[in-house]
């Protein structure tokens, strides 16, 4: 046997067992991207020796055998795989197919839409009700999942019929993605782990472990939703593109994911729209791994057909993955600016979303028990947005017997104190606020962007001040002379006269960035503006009890007794006084006028043209309004700007008042008269 025929028969072997682990178990052992690339390996070994392709290759098949312990469906029609793409040259290379088999002059255009991470299904409706509901299994034959999918809210019993627009036909099998919000699943996981109940590793294996519960009232209880993406066998109507396709199942009731699904017409607007749900991909509540193009027309469709297990018309265009796999090195303990000890696993280097990862947070020591994480494992990590990495699971399969229990220490680890832990808390701490970790952490916070904003103040250079006994805390920042910052590394006359420049400039700040810089424990950039606002002085602040600072909107009891705690002590009364004494000042906050928006509540989504978030956050908040994070029915405005993301479509679903940027400016400028909607 040569060496091709032997790597093909390893790489067959390893994708059916991955696809066993994925499908059927719903608890993978590697990530998407891994196994993307081993079928993608595969898919290249067979096209250069198609004498090697046999019917039972992975590439021959779709998804997995249906499980036993369910009734088994036939599909009337197979529902296939979609072929994936992962590059620009691949979306040209689907268009060069496309009109090869059409003719170079066919003209058409292509929909594209978000890429669902979920469970596959097919519902089928007999004159208008839902008698049977599938998931894909192997692509012709799926598990009867009929009493679970009636638990899902979202999923119509019974279609609509309008008074208008095409009647329901006699049988309608609709395709769709039954998916668990990102949220959702990090409670799932957090209630599950008190339960010593493995998490799961992602949205799409929570949505198909929840909806292959035997016991349907256990899939009631899980917090699924489903989006509607296609249709299978069709009597009694037809549709000329995708587009009336989707806009009619969700006049019949049937939820689709519409405000994101876009009609393009030339192969540039594609390849645009794809890069931009990548951008936005952290917006969105739910778990998107890439964009699904499609031929719009579908009696283009059907001319195109069908390969071996993937629709010629349709192209799936993946994400750079937010998941790898890899391996824990080493575990160590931080020691943050309030003393919290945060275990970090340090890992072999990993590319995760085309940002190289080193590091994982582990949380706390009662997380590390819960998924069983261990020095040596190898793991599933995870990186979504600008969010810290983390360790979403370790693969146990893979141990040696090599790997070591990692148990944090009774000691901090930088400056020796016995370490403790409050009543009800998981978290340990560093009792010493003289600890050197705590005061780099400390430092680095009170010149951060949100805070007195000294820009220059890096953390290489907060780091050679604390060495070089130049600066301890705050205050000593405004004591630097020009010489005293020619000593450090790499700085000449320019870089030391911009830094002296720029610590001078922050004395001029605002109330909120001071408190918030004061590095209060809970006190985040939202409360520190509530506080100020609430008391307008630092001094009334201090002052103030926790009886009062408890009646201040927003403020809860660990809030209030952390502010509390902190004025009361005498260390922190100096260290105020000495940047008062430094010259800091503060600017007047402006006062909220009283106009028709006054108490008001908005929410931001997408990105505005003519102002920054924050400075539309500043301008709300100048006319007596609140800006709030989600939309809900009590929200009176959505301010909606390019791209917006999910907010969009439950504000329209909660029939709150939608305001494009000119709308919200005109109704800031006219202080609360209605500029009418979109």
């Amino acid at each position: 046997m040569d060496d091709i025929q032997k790597e093909l028969i390893e790489l067959r072997e390893k994708i059916r067992y991955h696809n066993h682990r994925y499908y059927a178990l719903d608890d993978p052992e590697i990530t998407d991207a891994e196994y993307d690339r081993l079928f993608q390996r595969l898919l290249r070994i067979e096209k250069s020796h198609p004498h090697l392709v046999s019917s039972d290759s992975p590439s021959q098949r779709v998804g997995a055998e249906p499980q036993k312990t369910f009734s088994q469906v036939t599909h009337r029609l197979p529902m296939l795989s979609l072929e994936n793409g992962f590059k620009d040259q691949d979306i040209r290379d689907f268009e060069t197919r496309i009109k090869r088999f059409l003719g170079d002059d066919a003209f058409f255009t292509y929909t594209v839409e978000p890429k669902m991470d979920g469970l596959a299904v097919e519902l089928v409706y007999e004159a208008g009700r839902l008698t049977v509901a599938s998931t894909r299994g192997n692509g012709y034959v799926g598990e009867d999942v009929t009493a679970n999918i009636r638990t899902i809210l979202s999923v119509p019993l019974v279609l609509t019929q309008l008074d208008t627009g095409p009647a329901i036909p006699e049988l309608l099998e609709v395709r769709g993605e039954v998916y668990m919000e990102i949220d959702a699943l990090e409670e799932l996981n957090r209630r599950n782990l008190t339960r010593n109940i493995p998490a799961f590793a992602n949205p799409r294996n929570a949505a198909a472990g929840s909806l292959r519960q035997l016991n349907p009232m256990i899939t009631a209880k899980r917090p699924l939703n489903m989006f509607c993406y296609g249709v299978g066998e069709l009597r009694g109507g037809s549709f000329k593109t995708h587009i009336e396709l989707m806009a009619t199942l969700q006049r019949w009731g049937l939820r689709v994911n519409r405000p994101y699904i876009r009609e393009c017409r030339r192969l540039e607007d594609v390849m645009d729209y794809c890069h931009e749900l990548e951008e936005n991909r952290t917006q969105f509540p739910f778990e998107i791994d890439g964009a699904v193009i499609k031929v719009n027309p579908r009696d283009l469709q059907a001319r195109l057909g069908e390969k071996s297990r993937s629709p010629r018309w349709a192209l799936a265009f993946k994400f750079k993955p937010t998941q790898e796999t890899t391996r824990i090195l080493t575990i160590d303990v931080q020691v943050g600016r309030t003393g919290a000890l945060t275990p970090v696993a340090h890992l072999e280097p990993v590319e995760i979303a085309g940002v190289t990862v080193r590091r994982a947070t582990l949380h706390n020591q009662e997380e590390i028990e819960k998924k069983d994480v261990r020095e040596g494992d190898t793991v599933i990590i995870q990186r979504a947005g600008d969010v810290i990495p983390e360790v979403v699971k370790s693969i146990t399969a893979k141990r040696t017997g090599q790997e070591k229990k990692f148990i944090m220490p009774a000691q901090c680890p930088v400056c020796g104190a016995a370490l403790s832990k409050k009543p009800g808390e998981v978290v340990l701490r560093c009792p010493n606020s003289n600890c050197p970790a705590q005061v780099k952490a400390a430092l680095r916070h009170f010149v951060s962007k949100g805070a007195l904003d000294i820009d220059g103040l890096g953390d290489k250079i907060v780091t050679q001040l604390i060495e070089r006994e130049l600066a301890r805390e705050p205050a000593d920042l405004y004591e630097l002379h020009y010489e005293d910052l020619l000593k450090l590394d790499k700085f000449a006359e320019k870089s030391a006269a911009n830094l002296t420049r720029a610590i001078q400039a922050s004395k001029n700040t605002t109330l909120p960035k001071f408190i918030y810089g004061l590095g209060i424990r809970h006190v985040g950039e939202h409360v520190a503006q509530k506080l100020a606002e609430t008391f307008k002085s630092i001094d009334r602040l201090a002052e103030a009890k926790e009886s009062e600072l408890l009646t201040v909107d927003e403020i809860g009891p660990h809030i209030a007794e952390s502010v509390a705690t902190y004025f009361e002590d005498k260390a922190n009364q100096q260290h105020i006084d000495r940047l008062l004494r430094a010259g800091i000042r503060f600017q007047d906050i402006p006062k909220a006028s009283t106009s028709a928006i006054s108490g008001k509540s908005f929410v931001l989504t997408g990105t505005l043209i003519g102002m920054t978030r924050n400075e539309a956050k500043e301008r709300i908040h100048r006319k007596g309004g609140k800006l709030i994070s989600s939309v809900s029915r009590s929200t009176d405005y959505l301010v909606v700007g390019e791209s917006p993301g999910s907010k969009l479509q439950k504000a329209e679903n909660l029939g709150v008042e939608i305001l494009g940027e000119e709308a919200f400016v005109a109704l800031l400028e006219r202080g609360g008269d209605n500029p009418g909607g979109l």
